[in-house]
Parts: C-alpha cells; structure tokens; sequence
C-alpha cells in the first residue's frame, strides 16, 4: 500500500509541474540509454532494499542489438563497492522487461539467496531528466519502485 502511494505521489508531482516531455507509453528506449544515478528505492519488503539484494545504485543503461537492456549497477558485497552487470530481456510489451537472478555458490555473492524471476516496466520517463521502474518479483512476491535521475541528477 505504501509502495502504492509513493507511486501516486511520485505522479502527482511530476504532473503538477506540467511536464509535457514526460512518456507514460510508446516508450522511445534508444533514448533511455547514457548514465542514470539512483535517487529512490521503494519496496514493500523493506529489508530487500536496507540491506538486501536490491539495494543496488544504477551507473549506466544501455540498448542491446536483441532489444534487451544491459543495466550496469553497482552493489555493496562483505562492504567493498562490487559491479553488477544485468541483461534484462524484453517481453516484447512496451517498456517492460524480464530478468532472472541466478542462484550463486558463492558465500559473497550478491544473489546468495534466490529472487527468482523478475518483471520491471518503465511507468514513465522524461529522456533527459528522470525514468521510473516498476518491479514485480514473483519467487518472494514483493514489489519494488526505482527512480533515476539524468545529468544534472534531480535534487
């Protein structure tokens, strides 16, 4: 529910400003390539992201040849600064994209435990200014809110 009133939020002050640049739809991703900073996470399972596996921080996105997102994000693992490279595949719906994380062995790892397959949608973008990700994870079925900034980062 509180996911769902941020997300309200987030949209009522993105529309109060009058924004014509803003897409909710027909999404132009070429567009959303270049460097990201994270400004918000939201979940409704707070530990994935204080001190979880989704507590990551978005450097750079860019479009793969196959239509699929490459997403690189940086994580912290046993406290030292790790990167984490994605490839998220697209569904061939607008703005929305599979990824699945994979189970490690490893005792570091940053997927020790496994959140399974994940479903994110763009809920809007301005190109220059800000993209907002939704995420639906379907193995511990939480959800999951992420704002970007664009340069200059949104304060």
């Amino acid at each position: 529910m509180k996911l769902l009133l941020l997300c309200l939020g987030l949209t009522l002050v993105c529309a109060q400003e009058g924004n014509s640049d803003v897409v909710r739809s027909n999404f132009d991703i070429p567009e959303i390539t270049g460097e990201w900073f994270s400004i918000l996470l939201a979940s409704d399972d707070r530990e994935k992201i204080e001190n979880g596996s989704m507590r990551f921080f978005v450097e750079y996105i860019s479009l793969l040849e196959n239509s699929s997102l490459f997403i690189k994000m940086h994580t912290k693992v046993n406290g030292v600064c790790t990167e984490l490279p994605l490839t998220c595949d697209s569904t061939g719906e607008d703005g929305v994209y599979t990824v699945s994380y994979q189970r490690s062995s490893e005792p570091c790892s940053v997927f020790s435990t496994d959140d399974g397959e994940n479903k994110f949608r763009i809920l809007q973008v301005n190109y220059s200014q800000h993209i907002i990700f939704y995420l639906e994870n379907f193995s511990d079925s939480f959800k999951l809110l992420e704002l970007y900034a664009g340069d200059p980062p949104l304060s």
